[in-house]
């Protein structure tokens, strides 16, 4: 079993902010499988899927962003799941737009998602994608640009970006981290 969580806050208000990215990805990741029916639980909503034969469960922590590692412990610890067979999907402000970064480990660069996560599970070895939705424009507090929405001239570029992370999530679950950061870096 593989357990990949997307990050994001719950709720309208949040939906197609640049903070919201780990959502989206998840969305294209359960379309792709068919759609499968969203449940309660792990204090998020999460859905089994297969990831081109590997069984893998999706989470959304409805926990908020930065207190998603409760989520993500609960799912952890039910299911036995091993820390290597964990990824998070999250934006970075600090890679470029569009861009995607996988690693097997690492500190949470400022994430602050991320960052609840290492801290609860009690390990930095959690493989992370992350998506570039930066730099921060000039004049914009950090915390307003990622609860804003992407402007139209970024979207299509953010919708490539959620594909061929969608694509490396499923590389990940299916070959490992090292063939998929070989394939994505």
């Amino acid at each position: 079993m593989k357990l990949v969580v997307g990050l994001g806050n719950p709720g309208r208000a949040y939906e197609g902010t640049r903070h919201n990215i780990g959502f989206k990805v998840l969305e294209t990741i359960a379309k792709r499988a068919g759609s499968p029916l969203r449940r309660g639980r792990f204090q998020g909503e999460c859905a089994q899927v297969s990831l081109r034969g590997c069984s893998s469960l999706l989470l959304w922590p409805l926990t908020w962003m930065n207190l998603s590692g409760a989520s993500v412990l609960v799912a952890r610890d039910f299911y036995k799941i091993e820390h290597s067979d964990i990824l998070v999907i999250c934006d970075d402000f600090q890679i470029p737009l569009d861009s995607i970064r996988l690693r097997g480990s690492g500190s949470a660069g400022g994430q602050k998602g991320l960052a609840d996560i290492l801290e609860r599970l009690g390990t930095l070895e959690i493989p992370r994608l992350r998506v570039g939705i930066g730099p921060v424009e000039k004049g914009w507090d950090p915390a307003d640009y990622v609860l804003a929405r992407f402007p139209e001239n970024e979207c299509i570029r953010m919708e490539s970006a959620v594909e061929r992370a969608a694509d490396c999530a499923s590389e990940w679950a299916v070959v490992g981290i090292e063939s998929a950061m070989n394939r994505f870096n």
